[in-house]
């Protein structure tokens, strides 16, 4: 029986914890349960683009360790999240604490700001943004950045809150201005959320007593730089999916949840660590570079497992795009296969980014590749 089939009733509660941050470029969870699901424990596996720690995820439901790595401080805060063997309890006990024991901070002022929270609730916010920000490398810590993150922002509902802001949507921060004239335009003002109560019924769902204590590392970092080979692990596969290319807005759509790691209190339109966008073929020489750096610390015989497709905004093909990446690359790798993964419409992928209505379903691609001999370049 595979561990996919195997999983036991706990692993299966503990799949929620998946979305425990909506996120608009969600990797469907069963490609890397799929993929690991022969895999023996002992194997470690990397995701160079973990995003919000889908594959990382995986891994630990099967135990079996992992490494993801981001270049967006949001992203590899929410993979972290997912990670860490930790209770509700003390989830819910450390945010008292800090709200209790930490010095009041002044919260960020403006009209964007007054009408998005509370000011009660923007005070709390503000006050556990700047303690995290200090200090966030204890597993309870670590959990409760992620739950915060994805509290942050969202719709309003008739029932218990499940938000902290006024209307706003979940998976990406519409821009200051846009906001304050929808909710002048609609006459919605910020109602009182009580932090600490929503804090702790959300950590009641999504963290559980039976976890896992799986060996991971989450970086915030470039893949084609980050020294992997210190870690002294080697890894049997990779399971990734590159930013589409032409998709560069991950830390502007997310400016709230960056604000809250320590951001600006605006949107923030610069951010160095992402891959180049200027053109295919940098696009794809940047990306060999990515297999170059992760090869060196992996087993001969790895297979590297990449989704990958297009958006309409760039007329590029994303099968090329690939394909000269994995060409170009300094390394002996060889394409195995390359299938189609569907339309984009048929799940939560990339190309879906904002719900924006597109002209038709976009294809996108599961390309399997494997390192034939060890590299050391």
């Amino acid at each position: 029986m595979s561990k996919t089939l195997s999983i036991n009733k706990a692993s299966l509660t503990l799949e929620r914890l998946n979305a425990i941050c909506p996120y608009f470029t969600m990797f469907p969870l069963p490609v890397p349960l799929k993929r690991l699901s022969k895999a023996p424990r002992e194997d470690w596996v990397l995701d160079p683009f973990c995003g919000r720690g889908t594959t990382n995820y995986a891994a630990r439901l099967l135990g079996i360790k992992s490494v993801g790595i981001d270049s967006n401080p949001v992203a590899a805060a929410i993979a972290e999240g997912k990670m860490v063997s930790v209770l509700a309890e003390e989830i819910s006990n450390e945010c008292i604490s800090i709200l209790e024991n930490s010095p009041k901070v002044t919260p960020p002022e403006g009209e964007f700001w007054s009408f998005c929270y509370h000011n009660c609730t923007l005070r709390d916010l503000s006050t556990l943004r700047a303690e995290l920000m200090k200090d966030a490398q204890s597993p309870q810590r670590k959990a409760l950045r992620a739950l915060i993150l994805g509290l942050l922002h969202g719709p309003r509902n008739k029932g218990l809150p499940s938000y902290l802001s006024n209307q706003m949507p979940r998976t990406y921060a519409s821009k200051p201005d846009y906001s304050v004239r929808y909710w002048k335009k609609h006459g919605m003002k910020p109602v009182y959320i009580d932090l600490v109560e929503l804090v702790k019924r959300k950590a009641a769902y999504y963290f559980t007593s039976e976890q896992s204590n799986v060996p991971y590392y989450v970086f915030c970092g470039d893949s084609r730089t980050l020294n992997l080979i210190d870690l002294g692990v080697r890894f049997s596969s990779v399971i990734t999916s590159p930013p589409y290319y032409g998709m560069r807005t991950y830390v502007p759509d997310q400016w709230l949840r960056y604000w809250f790691l320590g951001g600006p209190e605006n949107v923030f339109y610069k951010h160095e660590l992402q891959l180049s966008h200027k053109s295919p073929s940098e696009f794809s020489a940047q990306l060999a570079g990515v297999w170059e750096n992760v090869a060196r610390s992996c087993c001969p015989g790895s297979v590297f497992t990449i989704r990958f497709g297009g958006i309409h905004d760039r007329k590029a093909n994303p099968k090329d795009i690939v394909l000269d990446s994995i060409h170009g690359a300094d390394c002996k790798l060889k394409v195995l296969t390359t299938r189609s993964a569907g339309l984009s419409t048929s799940g939560k992928r990339q190309a879906d980014q904002f719900k924006r209505e597109m002209k038709k379903p976009l294809e996108e691609f599961d390309f399997f590749v494997r390192l034939e001999e060890p590299y050391n370049g």
